[in-house]
Formats: C-alpha cells, structure tokens, sequence
C-alpha cells in the first residue's frame, strides 16, 4: 500500500484570491529587499553549492507515446544493446537540460 498522496491542480483554473491573500501579496511585493528577515535561512555560500546534488529521489512518471524515428538511427541504438528505449530518453533528456542551461531556464 502506498502513502504517497498527489494532487493535481488546474493551472488555468485556479480559485480566486481572496481579499486578504491580495493585500497580503501587495505588501509583500512592495516591501523593500532590505526589510526580509532572512535569520532563519542560512546562507547559501559556495560550500553549499560544492556539495549539492539533484533530488536523489526524483523520479519523473513516464507517458507511452509513439515516435516515428528513421530506420538507421533505431538500428543504432538497438545495436548497443538492451535498453534502447531507455537510451533514447537519456538522449533527449540530455538535449532538453542543455537548452535549458543555453536558454538560461
């Protein structure tokens, strides 16, 4: 049995705001950086970001879906063995992060 709970929220139909959450986001948004007390966040300093890794326990869901690829390309991958499907995603999820880090995303 899993206790994993999800929730899924409709972006394009969101509830609206309240009153109190709209005069709560206006004074937030006009609240002077230097007036955020930050005391209770440490400091992200370079020693943090040396050590720092990906979600270890990230695992994105995965979506069947049919892909037409040339003849060639699908006899390369599955020349390399077992795995081709899982190949290919690594493939593309390596293309996607590198437009990510060009786009600045």
């Amino acid at each position: 049995m899993s206790k994993t709970v999800r929730f899924k929220a409709d972006l394009n139909n969101l509830p609206p705001l309240t009153d109190a959450q709209k005069a709560e986001l206006k004074a937030l948004s006009e609240m002077p950086d230097s007036e955020i007390d930050y005391s209770d966040i440490p400091p992200l300093d370079d020693a943090f970001w040396k050590n720092a890794v990906r979600n270890p326990f990230y695992k994105p869901t995965k979506t069947s879906t049919t892909v037409r690829v040339d003849s060639d390309v699908l006899a390369w991958l599955k020349s390399q063995g077992k795995g081709y499907q899982t190949r290919i995603n690594a493939i593309l999820r390596e293309a996607m992060l590198r437009a990510f880090e060009r786009d600045g995303a």
